[in-house]
């Protein structure tokens, strides 16, 4: 029976929300069908996470989607319903909180936005990233949904009348509406989590990765002893659709380090007939060419520069907005995946960007995925089947992992492939 019922708002973020849950034995299920039979879906698992896709959506529809998804969880009975949030509190905060909040006919919703293992934590009402307020952060110039406010209850007040009150994890008010709920480290995290417990407000709750860890423990979901799947010691393909500077120095660190790396052209991302082409499948034949002959390597959606100017000479030349170069991109990678994975080399996958792996695996008719573990913090290894036979892929958001996270991965690898001949 689903004792937690989570919907998140981009994939990525769903599997390292669910991941919390499932690398401590307790069995969970990311599906990416909001009109699923979720009894179904589920299969006898603990916690289902429902991937809504509602980051980019007008407000209005984040809202509605948000509303019939918990509606129908809430039919179902399930005791405990879970709204994950982006860690840095990008899209449709305010009114997907609402959505959530109304749908449960509960009179408080408890937030906790803070993901004190990756430095983001809420202070004073406040959110920041690696000490910065989150608007005069990276986070604050994304170019498709910059975060305006660093006061969490501002924030959420663009989208939401819904009373905001902000709260200190061990003083937590008995006020309707939502609870904004300051943490700092994971002991202010599970601190509140038991004020919120005694109180009775974990039934309807929000938040990130960083909250959910508290869970397990907080709701006393019974846990089973799971053996770890090693990585592919063929070597690493990255497929990277995200734009996040953090990612960039990701990339850039492991070009230095001997990484093959391939930035897909303008047209050949943003033409949606491209690949239907000639040039365009001889591009993927390359492209599988070099993967096979290359252990370590990258296909980048960002061009040679930083400022990405040759696509964005490129989109304003055929008058694409800034919504049709975000769905074309996604929709390209979607195209590339599956030709890659044709590769006889047995590669450890990493796909970064939720819009990337969406469209990747709608491309292979993939629709749930079970996280396993975490390689590194917000670097998870999920499995799904795909052809009849099961693959694995580890995914990240784009503001995810060190700047050498590339550069260690390579590392963990052949330190497997090291041990696996001893």
């Amino acid at each position: 029976m689903i004792q937690l019922f989570i919907v998140a708002d981009d994939f990525t973020g769903g599997l390292d929300t669910g991941v919390q849950f499932s690398e401590r034995g307790i069995s969970t299920k990311v599906v990416t069908n909001p009109d699923a039979d979720f009894e179904q879906a589920a299969q006898g698992c603990q916690v289902l996470v429902v991937v809504a896709e509602t980051r980019h959506l007008p407000a209005q529809e984040a809202y509605q989607m948000v509303h019939r998804v918990v509606e129908k969880a809430v039919q179902l009975h399930i005791p405990f319903i879970y709204k994950k949030t982006d860690s840095a509190l990008r899209g449709n905060i305010g009114a997907e909180l609402t959505a959530a909040l109304d749908a449960s006919s509960a009179d408080t919703l408890s937030f906790l936005p803070a993901l004190p293992g990756s430095r983001r934590v809420t202070k004073d009402g406040a959110h920041y990233i690696d000490g910065v307020p989150v608007a005069e952060s990276v986070f604050g110039k994304d170019p498709f949904e910059p975060v305006t406010k660093s006061s969490v209850k501002e924030l959420i007040a663009l989208q939401s009348a819904v009373p905001a009150w902000n709260a200190k994890p061990d003083s937590i008010p008995a006020e309707k509406g939502i609870l904004i709920v300051d943490a700092e480290t994971d002991g202010d995290l599970l601190q509140a989590g038991q004020t919120l417990k005694e109180k009775g407000l974990l039934r309807v709750m929000a938040g990130c990765a960083g909250f959910a860890a508290a869970l397990p423990e907080l709701l006393g979901l019974q846990a089973e002893k799971k053996e770890r799947v090693p990585l592919a010691s063929g070597g690493l393909f990255v497929l990277c659709g995200s734009v996040n500077p953090i990612t960039q120095r990701q990339l850039a660190c492991a070009e230095k380090n001997g990484f093959t790396r391939i930035h897909i052209r303008a047209e050949q991302k943003l033409n949606e007939n491209y690949f239907d082409t000639d040039e365009g499948r001889e591009a993927l034949a390359a492209w599988r060419a070099a993967n096979e002959q290359n252990p370590w390597m990258i296909l980048d959606a960002n061009d040679l520069t930083d400022d990405n100017a040759e696509s964005a000479d490129y989109a304003k030349q055929k008058g694409m907005s800034i919504e049709g170069v975000r769905r074309c991109i996604s929709g390209a990678l979607g195209r590339i995946l599956p030709a890659m994975l044709k590769s006889k080399v047995n590669k450890t996958m990493l796909i970064t960007g939720g819009d990337t792996l969406l469209q990747c695996m709608n491309r292979m008719w993939v629709w749930e995925m079970e996280p396993l573990y975490q390689v590194y913090p917000g670097v998870v290894l999920s499995r799904f089947e795909a052809g009849g036979e099961p693959r694995y892929a580890i995914t990240k958001s784009g503001g995810f992992g060190e700047e050498t996270l590339l550069v260690d991965l390579r590392e963990m690898i052949i330190n497997s492939q090291e041990g696996d001949r001893r």
